[in-house]
């Protein structure tokens, strides 16, 4: 059965709401190191697959790619994760986030480089409002300063977003790659995690039940359903939509973590969550009329 675009998009906007739970999830965590967290975490969403093959046998047999399918399977997943952490290490948090927030814009703007599809103006303006919303969301919570120390990771965040935008725009041109070869490139990303992190992390496992279990939810659910579902949305949805709704990750993200109780609600998160919100909508207006 065909599955319509818009279906599609609604389905990739699934992992726009699961990532909005990492942050909260991954304070949850305690002290377990990145590396090993991504190792942790990508072999829980690697089982996801397999468990669907289940009632499809036949899905094992989706892990049979090309090497072009895997080098942007793995390196999309790997790459950007593993980038992010470097940045997360080397840079302010907040700085580092506003940087990598350019990847919702950036698949905006490859979008229109793929076969068949036109990037419109009101594309444009609905993904310039989301910038400016994350913009004044990070701001009102950072000084925005930087050292030259810094400068390093920085870096490693402004290039993590042209690798995610990379890999999802390109996912598009690998359409006829199953959804189900995600859990092999999840696989490799927990094995190559798990390599690196042995090489340069101490390994610091969790320490209470919630930490185990916080764990286990950040593996089913942001790194583990979050990617099937996007994939999904970047190879049968409107691109240009879900990039545009990207924007609300952040903003989402920071309304969990009030919730939990790690942030406090602000006149300068009410604005940013207009912007945002008024961003997608202008975004995905082809999609609603359609609707």
């Amino acid at each position: 059965m065909t599955m319509s675009s818009s279906r599609a998009t609604l389905i990739g906007l699934i992992a726009i709401l699961l990532w909005s739970l990492l942050a909260a999830l991954t304070v949850a965590t305690g002290r377990v190191p990145p590396l090993q967290l991504a190792a942790m975490t990508f072999a829980i969403g690697a089982i996801i697959g397999p468990l669907m093959w289940l009632w499809r046998p036949e899905g094992w047999r989706s892990l049979r790619q090309p090497i072009a399918a895997w080098a942007l399977g793995v390196g999309g997943l790997f790459g950007y994760h593993a980038l992010y952490f470097v940045a997360l290490r080397l840079a302010p948090p907040a700085e580092a986030g506003l940087l990598n927030y350019l990847w919702p814009l950036l698949i905006v703007l490859f979008s229109s480089l793929l076969p068949g599809e036109r990037l419109a103006m009101h594309h444009v303006i609905g993904a310039c409002l989301g910038l400016i919303g994350t913009v004044l969301l990070f701001a009102g919570n950072s000084s925005l300063n930087y050292q030259s120390g810094q400068l390093p990771g920085l870096l490693a965040a402004f290039i993590a977003a042209f690798v995610w935008a990379g890999y999802s725009v390109l996912s598009r041109r690998m359409a006829s790659v199953p959804t189900d070869a995600v859990a092999g490139f999840c696989l490799a990303t927990a094995i190559l995690s798990a390599i690196i992190h042995l090489a340069i992390e101490v390994t610091v496992w969790p320490e209470t039940l919630t930490q185990w279990l916080a764990i286990a939810a950040l593996g089913i659910g942001p790194v583990g359903i979050a990617f099937y579902v996007w994939d999904i949305g970047m190879k049968r949805g409107d691109i240009r939509v879900l990039g545009a709704a990207s924007y609300a990750t952040p903003l989402l993200s920071t309304g969990f973590l009030i919730l939990a109780g790690f942030a406090k609600p602000s006149a300068t998160l009410a604005v940013a969550a207009l912007l945002i919100a008024a961003g997608g909508l202008i975004a995905a207006r082809d999609m609603l009329r359609r609707g």
